[in-house]
């Protein structure tokens, strides 16, 4: 049997804070813990925020905690060609389609949200006739492309995964996943031509990653990706939900809120050790 491997995987749109080091300590010690490896991956598809100058301060402030890796590091911003290939093996499946609504007219239209709070695509694209799906694409209207749920849950049937926790030490438990909360998601976004729900799940199986380590504010959206894992054909990890660190307000600490960074804590004297402390190691 292999040993376990995960993997850290942080977008370099900002420093990282407080809530990123606990997440990349969880997972160093869950391969430890499990006899495993970690890995590091950098998240940057989204090229329009995603700055090489952030990937090196990753790097920094990760070897600073005492985390290292093996190389080389999978960069997803050469990978767009992978992604489309993966969508286009669903467009052949019509398990996708073209969306040309704005949020605005998804806002307007909505009757209910997702787990995360925003509102659910009510389908208007997707009772479009080819013909006026034709017209659009050649009026240059700006499109991206949705996972057709209710088809893909009826493809894939009942979907489960396993689930460890609380602690790195319990025993699994197994967990059904409901896609069908989540509506319809964007796979291709109109201004890259993918999404985080496809590219993280075609890169798990592309480096053969065995135990997902993530935060709870990420658990709900474990659904969508187990259902992409069987559509494509992929093994499901093992899952593991880690803690969130709050702000006063009992928020999650972000960069859009400009949580003070690690390197924010290190210019005032903090030491690795000072860091693990805070957040619990």
């Amino acid at each position: 049997m292999s040993k376990p491997l995960l993997r850290f995987a942080p977008s370099p749109n900002g420093r990282l804070h407080l809530g990123h080091a606990l997440s990349a300590l969880v997972t160093w010690t869950a391969a430890k813990t499990w006899g495993g490896t970690a890995l590091l991956r950098i998240e940057d598809i989204d090229i329009n925020r995603c700055k090489p100058e952030f990937t090196d301060a990753i790097v920094e402030d990760l070897h600073w905690l005492g985390l290292f890796w093996p190389e080389p590091v999978m960069i997803q911003s050469e990978r767009f060609e992978v992604y489309a290939e993966a969508a286009n093996r669903l467009r052949q499946r019509d398990l996708i389609y073209p969306c040309f609504c704005t949020r605005a007219e998804i806002a307007a239209h909505a009757d209910a949200t997702d787990p995360d709070g925003a509102p659910i695509y009510p389908g208007t694209c997707k009772h479009l006739s080819n013909a006026e799906r034709i017209e659009r694409f050649e009026r240059g209207d700006p499109v991206q492309f949705r996972l057709h749920t209710d088809l893909a849950i009826e493809e894939a049937g009942m979907l489960t995964y396993t689930v460890i926790g609380p602690t790195l030490t319990d025993r699994p438990q197994i967990r059904y996943a409901r896609p069908q909360r989540w509506g319809d998601v964007v796979l291709q976004r109109k201004d890259i031509g993918t999404s985080y729900h496809l590219s993280v799940v075609v890169d798990d199986a592309a480096q053969g990653i065995t135990h997902i380590t993530r935060g709870r504010d990420m658990e709900a959206a474990t659904d969508i990706h187990v259902l992409l894992q069987m559509l494509l054909g992929y093994a499901t990890p093992i899952y593991y939900f880690h803690r969130l660190l709050l702000d006063d307000d009992g928020q999650k600490l972000s960069k859009s809120k400009n949580s003070q960074t690690l390197a924010d804590l290190r210019s005032e004297g903090w030491t690795a050790d000072d860091v693990k402390r805070a957040v619990g190691f």
